[in-house]
Formats: C-alpha cells, structure tokens, sequence
C-alpha cells in the first residue's frame, strides 16, 4: 500500500509543480505584454484558466491600450512641437528634467555644427559650458534674466549667443517639467561692437594729439606773444599749420570711409579706358617734386579696353598706394606699376623695393588706423586710413585686394577689377 501512496503523492507534485510552471510562464508572457506595450490574448496564457484569468487579461488590453494611445499623442505633439519650431530662424533646444534633449531644431545646428543628431543625448556632453549649465539651473529655480549673453568656444572659434530660457509642462505625467531655450547668434553684432569700440578709440586717440599741439603753441602764443621772438613765433605758427592740416586730412578720410561703408556710397561708375587711366595717373606722380627721387615704370598690357569703373575712386585707389610707395621706401627706390589679365579679372600692381614689410604685420595692413611704424607713419603724415579706403573701394568694384611682402625685399600692392560687371 505505501509504494501505492508515493505514487500518488508525486502524481499529485507533478500536477501541481506542471500548473505552478504553466502559471509563471503566463506571468512572464503578461509581463513582457505590459513592457512591450502588445496586445495579449487568450491563447498567449497556456495554463491560466478561469474568469479571473480572462478578466486580468482584458484589464491588460486596456492598459496597454491606454499606454500606446498616449504614447503615440506624445509622439504626435512632440513632432508638431518640432515642426513648428524647426521652421524658425532662432535656435531652439528643450531638455528634460535630466538634461536629457529632446528637441533641437536645425538652427541650432547652424550655430553650434558639431551638434548633430544629439537627440536623447545629455547637455552637458554637446554644450560644454559650465555658465550655460549654471543658467539651466537658474532657469529651474525661477532665478535666471530674462535674457542672458554665453561665451561658448567651437573648435577653436568664439561664439557669442543670447539665451532666453523658460518652464514648460512635459508631455510625460510622471515626469517633471521640461526646459525651453531659446538661443539667438549675437556674434557678428559682438565683432561689430568691438570694431565701434576701437574705431572711436583710435579716432579719440588720432584726434587728441594734434590738437593738443595746436592747443599747447596757440596758448603760448597768445600768453606771450610780445616776448617771443619772430623767428619762434614763425615756426610756432608753421607748426600749428602742419597738425592743422593732418586734422583736415583725418577728416576727410574719415568721411570718405564713412560713405564708403553707407548704403549710398556714391559710386558713378561709367566706361574707362583702364590703361589710359593708369597712365595718367603715373604720368601726374612721374611730374611731382616729390616723386623725382622714385622712378616709376609702367608696364601695361594694351590690349585691356573699357571696364566700367568709377573713375575718381580708381584714381584714389591708384594714388593711396604710390603715396605710401614713395613715403615710406628711401630715395632711389624703384617703383613699378603692372596690369595685366588674370582670368575674367584685370589685376593692378604696385611695386617697391624698399624695405619691406614684417609678416606679421600683413594680415592688418588693410585695418583701420593699422601702421607698421606708428611714429615714423605719423612723421609723415599718413592719417592711417588710406589702406583701408582702398579696400572698400575696390570691394565696391567687385574686386579684392591684398599684399606680398620679404622683410628687406619691397613689397607688393594687389588689386582686382572685373571685365565684366
């Protein structure tokens, strides 16, 4: 009889441990459903029987359901959300309450170009910049300006960008809210800033030292004219004639820079004989007394015909780069004037060989109130202007400008017209 009942205690066991296995395997396959967000059916329970088994299934379905309903709504408004703002020309970022992105439109990208498919990535690895975390925080707490100026450094380039940051409710309930930026490129009106504010500088400084000449001998003169001699009160008065003069020119080139740079330049341009024109030029320089120390030689090629130019401007051109030609290279320097056709553009030359200029001085030739020897440069009267009316000239032709120097070797003036406009 005993072997009879272990028999039928393990018969018992095994049914038992068989419905123990069948239920946990359903339970596991309603898990995966639940986290996989599918629809679960009945035959997908082998084992579980009975009303509650088909009830708890039904419940299931709905939930998922539900889940899937709201997922595909959060999905739908985020891609709303991101076509709304992809369209726009400011930069747009949200992150979640981790710093995770969720949304960066393409003029992010525009601003910051390594950030490419940076969704689901955390800030911290795409922006690294420790004030523009400490901002988000700031943001979060209810503490940040309404506006806020970031320093950002991109492969090796600044970037200055205005932030506007605010909360805004998650499109996830179990979540916290998310974080709005707004990011607007104020680089460009950064440089210009920085250019304004050396400019006013630098003219504050071209300014201050010939009037303060003219001022120190006009008050001498009118302290003790009696008792100066002639001769004293000559040179006194020469003087006051020469800054006189250099205030005059400043003057007039900061004009003509200013209306060069105007959305009205004055530009008459009409068809010129090029080469004429350049002969000209050179044949007036060639009769000056100031000119009778440098040989000046023309090489041109004939067969340049009529371009349409400004002919005023070009003659500036022309006579900004032979003055510093002659100025600034000893007597007995050669100078030498070439024009010839490079491609669909006619390229002018002015040469010396004189003493050269610095390499690192080349790249600012061209800048406003730049010189290679300030106090010589003053000496001579160059108002530091006349480099750079010559860019813009040149520019509002079409065309570039630039320089070849070796240090004790001359130097190399070019520029570009096109033959056709």
């Amino acid at each position: 009889m005993y072997p009879f009942v272990i028999v039928l205690l393990l018969v018992v066991v095994g049914v038992a441990g068989v419905k123990l296995w069948n239920h946990r395997r359903a339970l596991r396959r309603l898990n995966r459903a639940i986290l996989g967000r599918q629809s679960l059916l009945r035959e997908d329970l082998p084992g579980a029987s009975g009303q509650d088994w088909d009830d708890l299934c039904h419940q299931t379905n709905e939930l998922i359901g539900e889940v899937n309903r709201l997922q595909q709504q959060r999905t739908g408004q985020l891609a709303q959300l991101e076509a709304t703002l992809g369209s726009l020309q400011e930069a747009v970022l949200i992150v979640d309450s981790k710093n995770y992105i969720l949304l960066a439109n393409k003029a992010l990208q525009a601003i910051f170009p390594r950030a490419k498919n940076i969704l689901g990535q955390r800030l911290e690895l795409v922006l690294q910049s420790v004030e523009f975390l400490n901002y988000v925080d700031a943001v979060r707490k209810n503490q940040a300006a309404p506006q806020y100026e970031i320093e950002f450094l991109e492969s090796g380039r600044t970037i200055w960008v205005e932030l506007t940051g605010a909360m805004i409710p998650s499109l996830q309930a179990d979540q916290g809210a998310w974080v709005l930026f707004v990011l607007h490129d104020i680089t460009k009106q950064k440089k210009l800033e920085l250019v304004r504010k050396e400019f006013v500088a630098n003219v504050s400084h071209e300014l201050r030292t010939p009037l303060s000449v003219i001022k120190g001998y006009v008050e001498t003169l009118v302290d003790g004219h009696q008792e100066i001699p002639v001769e004293d009160r000559e040179k006194f008065l020469r003087t006051i004639q020469r800054h006189t003069d250099r205030l005059n020119s400043l003057l007039e080139d900061l004009l003509t820079l200013s209306r060069l740079e105007s959305t009205q330049p004055g530009m008459k341009p009409e068809p010129v004989v090029l080469v004429d024109l350049v002969r000209s030029v050179v044949e007036d320089y060639r009769s000056r007394p100031t000119s009778a120390d440098h040989p000046i030689a023309l090489h041109a090629d004939g067969s340049i015909g009529s371009l349409p130019v400004d002919p005023l401007k070009i003659t500036q051109v022309l006579s900004n780069l032979l003055d510093n030609a002659i100025k600034y290279t000893p007597k007995g320097s050669k100078l030498e004037v070439r024009m010839g056709v490079r491609g669909s553009d006619v390229e002018i030359c002015v040469r010396d060989d004189g003493p050269g200029i610095p390499a690192e001085d080349l790249p600012h030739l061209f800048e406003r109130f730049y010189r290679v020897d300030k106090g010589r440069s003053r000496e001579k009267g160059g108002t530091g202007l006349g480099l750079s009316i010559v860019k813009h000239i040149v520019q509002l032709h079409g065309g570039r400008v630039w320089v070849e120097s070796t240090l004790g070797r001359g130097a190399a003036f070019y520029f570009t017209l096109p033959l056709r406009r």
